[in-house]
């Protein structure tokens, strides 16, 4: 087979698995924007489901073979969300993306717009370091919704900076982005030669650093801070392997 018919294959598979993350990522849309019609949820829950599913796209990076494929899947996402929020000019549209508004909706009204632009700035410049982007995302997506569902819930200790919080919240917050941040480093350990116990250290100080800057964020900035800064975490304790 001739060089030149292997890269378009190469190119082929790329573009199926991109197409199957749109499918993933508009499936996901869908169900958060009904699944609170079928089961006794918050729409603050079924928000949350839907940054844990998007967070799970981190996984799938490794298996592009073009670095610029995981930006795609991201960045369109950046004005999908944006049309679709109540600063949208274009209202009539913004009505027809109604699943996605009222999802957003509730939350900070740029919220996903946030969501989706750290997920593209990750991908841009870490592509190739698919761990890179699980530190900052995983944080966000498994962390910030167990601090929302565990404080809403159970929350009884509170505090404020800029935006009340609760202990029992934080402690979630800290446990779930521990968790699921080893999860990554068992999982991306089978694709790449190293020890998983390498990465203890820097699980728990991502999940130390992901906790307080949520602690510290305005409401739905952390969409932002937390993948940012916890990524970076990574990359300064441990160089993003």
């Amino acid at each position: 087979m001739q060089q030149g018919e292997l890269m378009l294959n190469e190119a082929l598979m790329n573009l199926l698995l991109m197409a199957i993350c749109y499918l993933y990522i508009l499936v996901a849309i869908l169900v958060s924007s009904k699944i609170n019609k079928f089961l006794p949820i918050s729409r603050k829950t079924s928000r949350k489901f839907l940054h844990i599913m998007i967070g799970n796209l981190a996984f799938i990076i490794p298996f592009f073979t073009f670095k610029y494929y995981p930006i795609l899947v991201a960045a369109p996402f950046i004005p999908v969300t944006f049309l679709a929020s109540p600063f949208s000019p274009f209202k009539n549209l913004a009505k027809a993306l109604r699943g996605l508004r009222d999802i957003t909706e509730g939350g900070h009204p740029l919220g996903l717009v946030f969501y989706a632009l750290s997920y593209t700035v990750l991908a841009l410049f870490f592509a190739s370091q698919p761990l890179v982007v699980a530190a900052g995302v995983l944080p966000m997506a498994y962390g910030d919704s167990a601090a929302a569902r565990i404080g809403e819930r159970y929350g009884r200790i509170r505090y404020r900076f800029f935006a009340e919080k609760s202990l029992e919240g934080s402690i979630a917050m800290f446990l779930a982005s521990f968790l699921s941040f080893m999860t990554s480093l068992f999982f991306f350990s089978s694709l790449y030669s190293f020890s998983v116990s390498r990465g203890i250290l820097s699980a728990f100080m991502v999940a130390v650093v992901a906790t307080f800057v949520e602690s510290l964020s305005p409401k739905g900035l952390d969409n932002l801070t937390v993948p940012i800064l916890s990524a970076l975490t990574f990359l300064m304790i441990d160089g993003g392997f």
